[in-house]
């Protein structure tokens, strides 16, 4: 069942939750995302980086994948264009069938941020679909330095929050995208104030590495959209490299594709776990 972002949070939020937030680069990462969500009974939101994975396959042909998996799930689905940075790319997610976009502004003044933010919303609205937007920076792979200086200030949060009107907000308080050199160090106050002031659902990118005891730390301060997907493509890839080693004779493609499909079920399962915030 396809469902737009602001009430897939709407869902999060009354059972103080996170959503997990997977991106996918295949048939296989569809499958196993939806499979992971039914098993668990559990929404989930299905996107595609399209800045970051479209050398890997178009966002028109993953994306229509997408949506007719989504739209026949037995639970919520809301598929998310992650990071979109033009609006070209906007408008040919919504085109999809895309229930939710996200306008990345973030290395842009506050200023031009806002403005751009501001017509993504106009799109989004014309389709029916949520907007989730991006103040601060997370950084890139294989980054964990001190990037104080760049996380989000929840006042200015309010600002871009009141004069934007967007459904969620990306912010920057200690997470990176990519593969951590070290421990995050996370600022829960940042979450917090965010919450506070704006009044709207904190979505987490660079998910991935980060303990089950933070999550669920960042979850209670007001964390609702939570990114996650280097290590589980990560997990599938080393799963592989098992699985050649224990074989003796020939490997076959569609063999390496069940088992990835089989390893990020399992990922995924675990994942939407810890996300729910069931255990206190």
């Amino acid at each position: 069942m396809l469902i737009t972002l602001k009430n897939i949070l709407k869902m999060a939020e009354s059972k103080d939750m996170a959503i997990a937030a997977f991106n996918v680069t295949s048939l296989e990462g569809v499958l196993a995302v939806i499979e992971a969500a039914e098993d668990e009974d559990t929404p989930v939101i299905l996107q595609f980086a399209n800045a970051a994975h479209s050398k890997y396959i178009s966002l028109e042909d993953i994306g229509r994948v997408m949506v007719a998996f989504a739209d026949r799930s037995k639970v919520p689905v809301c598929v998310h264009l992650d990071h979109g940075n033009n609006f070209d790319e906007i408008k040919r997610a919504l085109d999809l069938g895309f229930t939710s976009i996200m306008y990345d502004g973030s290395e842009l003044s506050l200023k031009q941020n806002i403005a751009n933010t501001k017509y993504a919303k106009i799109l989004a609205d014309e389709y029916g679909a949520s907007i989730e937007a991006e103040l601060g920076s997370m950084g890139t792979e294989g980054e964990n330095e001190n990037i104080l200086g760049a996380y989000t200030d929840p006042e200015v949060a309010r600002v871009f929050v009141n004069e934007t009107g967007i459904d969620a907000l990306a912010a920057s308080f200690g997470t990176v995208h990519g593969i951590y050199k070290s421990r995050p160090n996370l600022d829960f106050d940042i979450i917090s104030g965010i919450r506070k002031l704006c009044g709207i659902p904190v979505v987490m990118h660079g998910g991935s590495g980060i303990s089950d005891s933070d999550f669920k730390k960042c979850i209670d301060c007001g964390v609702r959209k939570i990114n996650y997907y280097t290590y589980a493509a990560k997990y599938a890839g080393d799963a592989i490299k098992d699985m050649i080693k224990d074989k003796n004779g020939n490997i076959y493609s569609h063999d390496i594709l069940v088992e990835i499909r089989r390893n990020m079920v399992k990922t995924y399962k675990e994942t939407i776990r810890v996300f729910k915030n069931t255990q206190k």
